[in-house]
């Protein structure tokens, strides 16, 4: 399985939503338009397994991690896959789980199940040469990776305590952040900065799933858990574009819970009038902030929701619906 810690960019071409799948040909891009519009052409040649997906902050290039080699496959992006870019010289060792690209689009992250389980690379566009490794490595499989809305950060979510490590950027890993003061419960599946830059959330395996803490060149003081914890193991997290609500996808009905988010968790908001049908692995605000998707293990793989304070009208299943199973994952593109 991968897992979330996705980034949302935009270009001059049309808003498009992008999901990963299990099965062939494991990634199915859409045209967005109030709706699911027609799906894209598959790519001319196909990655060679699922995994998570994401746009460039530009939308010019898609990129998708996967369990086989090369562990990572990018390619161009205009209203339709371009042309593959060759693949980076030195590859991610083992399955890659999450991917990110940086704010700014320059360089371009992979969480991963082998040591190091963190690789970077310049972004072009292409791959460039590897960077160096992080002097204090994360301890374990590599499963989510963020930059901070600045792109002076990076952090990596993995499966053993601490369960996050957290460095500087630029162009290049610094010295590791201390470790949050109040230690996380369990593995770290999804990471989301608040768009401001000034708290970080994460989704994590064990109650009460979700921790968020105040960020300042390091991890601050944690919030107080919110009132009504979401359900079962979560997998993602994610702020809204102008940072006021908060969303946590998990393992267990309702599948997905929303908060306000003012300095803290607000009252939950109600669950949406139809719910996914199954495990939800990833949810991502749109890039306007008027849409909400979630990613599930079952028919239709993908729910997309209205959104104004709370969930909307459940928007109707994309066609053709993606085939596979599995943890898929979801990035939107904006026009």
């Amino acid at each position: 399985m991968s897992f979330a810690c996705r980034q949302i960019g935009g270009s001059a071409s049309g808003a498009a939503i992008a999901v990963s799948r299990s099965g062939s040909s494991y990634i199915s891009v859409y045209s967005w338009d109030s709706g699911f519009g027609p799906k894209y052409a598959d790519p001319s040649v196909l990655p060679p397994a699922g995994g998570d997906v994401v746009f460039s902050p530009s939308g010019e290039d898609i990129a998708m991690s996967h369990s086989l080699s090369p562990y990572v496959t990018a390619y161009q992006w205009a209203d339709g896959f371009g042309s593959k870019y060759a693949n980076p010289s030195i590859l991610p060792t083992g399955n890659g789980n999450g991917i990110a690209f940086s704010p700014s689009g320059s360089d371009l992250a992979i969480a991963h199940t082998t040591s190091p389980f963190v690789s970077v690379y310049p972004w072009g566009p292409g791959f460039g040469s590897k960077y160096a490794n992080p002097s204090t490595l994360p301890v374990t499989l590599g499963v989510c990776v963020k930059f901070s809305p600045s792109g002076a950060n990076i952090v990596v979510g993995h499966n053993g305590s601490p369960y996050v490590s957290a460095y500087p950027w630029s162009s290049g890993f610094g010295s590791k952040y201390a470790d949050p003061s109040t230690p996380l419960p369990g593995p770290v599946n999804g990471i989301s900065f608040s768009p401001a830059g000034n708290n970080i959330a994460m989704a994590h395996s064990n109650s009460p799933f979700v921790s968020v803490y105040q960020w300042s060149s390091g991890f601050g003081s944690k919030y107080a858990d919110p009132s009504v914890l979401p359900t079962g193991t979560g997998f993602d997290v994610d702020f809204s574009p102008f940072g006021d609500d908060i969303a946590v996808a998990h393992s267990t009905t309702p599948f997905v819970t929303a908060y306000p988010w003012a300095a803290g968790f607000g009252t939950k908001y109600s669950n949406p009038a139809t719910l996914p049908p199954s495990t939800c692995f990833e949810v991502k605000f749109s890039p306007s902030g008027d849409n909400i998707a979630v990613t599930h293990s079952n028919s239709p793989r993908v729910s997309v929701y209205a959104w104004s304070s709370g969930f909307g009208a459940k928007y109707a299943n994309p066609s053709p619906i993606p085939s596979g199973i599995g943890a898929p994952s979801v990035s939107w593109k904006a026009p």
